[in-house]
């Protein structure tokens, strides 16, 4: 045989080879986190028709067989969370086997820049309280996996990220909320905990939806190529596609989303793309019920000039509370005492956090007596030229008497709104709101600005959502 036809022969079984290798998904990793007490999906590509086998050091086994194209998928149960490492080897065109697994309770985050915002902080924002944790991040039970930005026209197989133990380095550059999120987990269940982070600042609801949901919007347009476009992490789809949809159903217990700052100039349909969100997404992880709690966007004064009119943020946190209370199995932050009028990305992420943990230690892990849930308007009655609102409390829950309660503006039949003065009742549950320029009220709205920031306080401490009656 000639010298190139040696080189030839050698260089086919070399590509054969390379081929033929197991291929998985970043997220099936060495350092990864397994949801506790389930039966996960695990798959990957290898040759077509190869047999994979799977076995763990738990004692579970499975097995799968390649399609046509190479692509194979499989469940595996997993035990009771504890802190044993753990290995799962995959067998077929070669064996790879993953290390350093923990079972426990993983969480998915995502959303744009204040769910993105790392506890090192944004450009001059700040985390505040972020060197408590920081000094405190040395955990080799919490595992983290930070996806990296990319988009895509067409739904990706993989992502770029890994799973890697919390310390100081990969604290410092994942999202404050989610790695908080995650720490309150850990203290109050004491099993590993998983948080995976998939988000990118300034981004539009629109890009985070697939494209079977977003068709039936006549106002937006699909691209067909992303490679030349310096904005393409707004175009619709293109987010999922790269981001999200690669995950497909790898287990989780639940999602944390903050979003809503860059659709405050088009909030009629934020609504509709929210549940959208939400249904899509359940449906990818093939869970109708999968938790979802995210949070209301915070006070900003994004229009720094005081005649002008709100920018539509408003209408945005009004969208997401009436998603709260419409689907199940979705909570809402409210987060009008935690924002900053200067700073789009307020330092309070602490505070952000420890409530969306409130709403998983309650509800998925059965916590007893925590208040996690803010007070909703249960009735409204008019009598003697005031207008009382009837609240639903949480538990114990209830108004402390506060001197000068601002954002309330009261209007009569004429929707002319004045800026109305509150009072308590006596079960400290009902507010009595009135103004001496209106008679006959007729209609209450509170906080509709762009930066309402709330001094009405409850013994919770969680402050109620901006609403309106008329």
């Amino acid at each position: 045989m000639s010298h190139s036809r040696c080189l030839f022969s050698v260089f086919i079984l070399f590509s054969l080879t390379l081929h033929s290798q197991i291929e998985l998904p970043a997220f099936f990793g060495d350092n990864m986190v397994l949801q506790q007490n389930e039966t996960v999906s695990i798959w990957g590509k290898d040759s077509p028709n190869n047999a994979i086998n799977i076995s763990s050091s738990w004692g579970e086994k499975t097995s799968a067989v390649a399609d046509s194209e190479g692509f194979w998928f499989s469940k595996i149960k997993t035990k009771k969370g504890s802190f044993d490492m753990h290995t799962l080897k995959i067998e077929g065109s070669n064996v790879i086997t993953l290390t350093n697994i923990l079972i426990g309770e993983v969480w998915f985050c995502s959303g744009q820049s204040n769910m993105e915002m790392p506890l090192k902080g944004l450009g001059k924002s700040k985390v505040l309280n972020a060197d408590k944790y920081l000094q405190n991040a040395n955990n080799k039970n919490i595992r983290l996996f930070n996806n990296p930005r990319t988009a895509s026209v067409t739904p990706e197989f993989d992502v770029k990220g890994k799973w890697v133990e919390s310390n100081l380095e990969s604290a410092k550059s994942f999202s404050a909320i989610g790695f908080i999120f995650g720490k309150v987990l850990y203290e109050n269940l004491n099993v590993p905990i998983g948080i995976i982070e998939s988000s990118w600042g300034g981004t539009k609801i629109e890009s985070w939806i697939p494209k079977e949901n977003v068709l039936k919007y006549e106002n937006i347009k699909i691209p067909n190529t992303l490679h030349t476009d310096q904005n393409k992490q707004k175009k619709p789809t293109a987010l999922y596609n790269a981001m999200i949809h690669p995950f497909q159903d790898f287990k989780i217990k639940g999602i944390l989303w903050y979003q809503g700052e860059s659709n405050r100039k088009q909030p009629s349909t934020y609504e509709s793309y929210m549940k959208d969100l939400i249904d899509s997404w359940r449906h990818q992880w093939k869970d109708k019920n999968l938790p979802f709690y995210f949070v209301q966007i915070a006070p900003f004064n994004y229009v720094k000039n005081k005649n002008a009119t709100n920018m539509g943020a408003d209408f945005i946190r009004e969208a997401q509370f009436k998603i709260s209370q419409q689907i199940p199995n979705t909570g809402i932050v409210i987060t009008t005492d935690a924002g900053d009028c200067n700073d789009i990305h307020p330092s309070k992420k602490e505070i952000v956090a420890k409530r969306l943990s409130k709403w998983a230690l309650a509800e998925q892990y059965k916590l007893k007596d925590l208040n996690y849930k803010s007070a909703v308007l249960k009735k409204m009655s008019t009598k003697d030229d005031k207008i009382k609102l009837q609240f639903k409390f949480q538990k114990n829950d209830y108004f402390l008497k506060t001197e000068n309660v601002k954002g309330f503006e009261i209007a009569s039949q004429d929707k002319v709104f004045y800026p109305a003065q509150v009072s308590f009742s006596k079960n400290k549950k009902t507010l009595i709101i009135y103004s001496d320029q209106v008679k006959n009220p007729a209609a209450i709205r509170y906080g509709f600005e762009d930066c309402f920031e709330s001094n009405l306080k409850t013994k919770s401490g969680l402050p109620i959502s901006i609403f309106r009656t008329d």
